[in-house]
Order: C-alpha cells, then structure tokens, then sequence
C-alpha cells in the first residue's frame, strides 16, 4: 500500500511515501479501514521534530532538535519505533474486520477516536497509546484499529471535513470538559485560529460561554465568524492584559495551547478560583510560576491529554445534529506531504489542515 513512512527524528526529509508497504492485518477485535482523508496536528509536527523529549525546553518548530533523544520522544514520553506510519484523524470505510469484531460494520463510514485505550481497563491514562505515535496511524492507504475505536457516521459533510475533528476537536472538548466551562462563564482561548483553538471557540460557544480570542490580527474576521465575542492580537505587549481589558473584567477559564512567556499573565488573567487549562505549548514549554498567584487566588490548573471515551462519542453526536461545523483550512494529497506540514508550520491559515488519500 502507498504510506507516508517516519523514518527518524528530523526535518521534513525524515518523511518518506513509498508504494510498497506492508498493509495492516487487523487482529481478531480490530477492524481494517480503506482510508479516505486524515487531518494534520501539532502532534505530528511534535513527534517528528522530537519536541516531546524533555532534553527539549525550546518551542515547537518545522526542524528536527538535536538534543532530542528518542527514548522519549512521543506524547508519553516512551521510546518511537521506525519507521512509523502517523497521522490520528482517520477517516474512511471499514472493509475487513476480525475474528471478534461486528461484521455489520464492514461498508460504513467511521470517525477513529485516535487514543487506543487498554481493553481491560480503559480508564488508566497511562495505559493509553496514540494512533500515529504507538501505533501506524492514518497517512497511508490503511489502517488497522480496535472495532471499539470506530464511530459509524451519519453526516453530509464531506471525508475531508469530517478529518478535521478527532484530534483538535476533542482536545478542545476535553479542556472544556475538565474544567467544567458552563453557560453564562467566561473563557480566554490563545492561538484561536489554529485547530484546537478554532475548536475551543465553537464548542465554548456551543456551551453558552463568553469569548474572548487571541489570533493573529490578519485572522481575527475569520475566528470572529466561529462565534468569538471579543478579539485580541496576539502580537499586543500584553495580550493576557488586553484579554481582560477587552472582557471588561478576569475570565473564569483560560484555555491556553501556546504557553511560552505569557503564561504567568494568563493565570493572573484569572478571577479568584478561577481554571487554567492547556493542551501544548507551542511558544515553549518551560514556564514561571508564582505559587502565591497560585494559592492566594484559589486557582486550578489543568493539563488535557487522554480524555474519556464519552468525550469523542459526544462529538460524534454534535457533528452529526449539525452543532458544530469543521473549519477546512486545506488540503493535500499523500504525496505533498512536505509541503503541506510546510504550510501547517507557517500558521498562515484558520482551522485544519487535511491529507487526503
């Protein structure tokens, strides 16, 4: 089958498609699917660079970091085997399945929730894996899953589309789920015009929040139409600073993917008890903390990662009633794979990126 192969920690020349990779053989509870798009994140970006590594303090870039070492280089900070197949947002046609699996699947069209839980006890996070990082994932012709990864869909939208949401979409749900964001509170978002955040803006919408977005000025029309009430440029001198003053007064949720320099400001851009939730830190990992901002404002921080399997079967459910629409910045054939990580690296674009098949 053609597959776009990781063959090391690296620049984009680590990424290699081939037409003569074995297929997956799905084993008796898995089904195989015929892949049909798969959307493009910063975890595949983190991966390859191997920014996950905690030798790196640096954030994220399009090249690979020297230090990294790969006995740590994906999200769990285990050891990545290559070469290696990435790619979470896998979208297309079961046509095969196992020995133990429901053969009335074979023919629909499925959404894969990308965290492949312990059969046994699925609700140990550090038992968990991610398809493309522990596992091949969906840059290639197919792919073999666990049947109870799958999620048969009903919806209009097109393959594309629909591989816009695993991976960003419930990493936003997940922060809004932990840190209980609910009607009438009011919520910070940086890097809103990326995946997670574009998500972040909607799905904190959809719960009848208030929403005060940092972007890009050239993209503030753009995240303002997913249904941001307040816009702020990321660029200001003090954009958690210029949040609050846009809002009128302290946010009850930050929900922050960029990290870097800013983080102290955002938790001071808190109310008194109020939540600090991230998913990435794309501007640098490595931050200060004021423990008296900390205890003195009865804050509490999260981090996001491995969420319930109830998260991703409710977005199933919101894209399938129409609360929610993708935002599809691009898309690339397998074969300009380089250039379209290229293109996610620029962050010139609103929303996510997507590689069809």
């Amino acid at each position: 089958m053609r597959a776009a192969l990781l063959t090391g920690n690296g620049g984009p020349e680590t990424l290699v498609v081939r037409d003569d990779v074995d297929p997956p053989t799905p084993a008796v509870d898995e089904v195989l699917i015929r892949v049909a798009a798969c959307g493009m994140n910063n975890t595949d970006i983190n991966t390859r660079v191997g920014w996950y590594s905690r030798s790196v303090t640096s954030g994220t870039t399009g090249g690979g970091f020297d230090e990294a070492s790969t006995d740590d280089a994906t999200w769990g900070r285990g050891g990545l085997a290559f070469p290696r197949i990435q790619g979470a947002d896998v979208v297309g046609r079961i046509i095969a399945v196992g020995a133990a699996a429901d053969d009335g699947l074979i023919g629909r069209r499925v959404l894969v929730d990308p965290w492949i839980r312990d059969a046994d006890d699925p609700m140990r996070r550090e038992l968990a894996g991610y398809l493309g990082s522990e596992r091949d994932g969906g840059f290639a012709e197919l792919c073999a899953v666990p049947a109870r990864n799958v999620h048969p869909i009903d919806s209009a939208l097109t393959d594309a589309e629909l591989a816009t949401f695993a991976c960003s979409w419930s990493t936003a749900e997940h922060m809004l789920h932990r840190v209980r964001l609910d009607a009438g509170q009011s919520i910070a978002v940086t890097g809103a015009s990326g995946g997670v955040g574009s998500a972040l803006v909607q799905l904190a919408k959809r719960r009848g929040a208030t929403v005060t977005a940092v972007a890009g000025a050239s993209k503030h029309e753009a995240v303002r139409a997913l249904g941001a009430d307040h816009l702020v440029d990321r660029a200001a001198d003090d954009a958690p600073a210029a949040a609050v003053a846009r809002a009128g007064e302290p946010f009850d949720v930050v929900a922050d993917i960029v990290g870097g320099d800013a983080f102290g400001g955002w938790l001071d851009a808190l109310h008194r008890g109020g939540r600090y939730v991230t998913s990435g830190a794309i501007a640098g990992p490595v931050v200060d903390l004021d423990l008296r901002t900390l205890y003195l404002n009865d804050l509490e921080l999260y981090g996001a990662t491995v969420y319930e399997p109830q998260v991703f079967a409710d977005l199933v459910g919101y894209v399938e009633r129409g609360e929610v629409r993708p935002v599809l910045a691009g898309t690339y054939p397998l074969e300009q794979i380089h250039e379209a990580q290229a293109a996610f690296e620029r962050k010139q674009h609103v929303g996510n990126l997507v590689i069809t098949i």
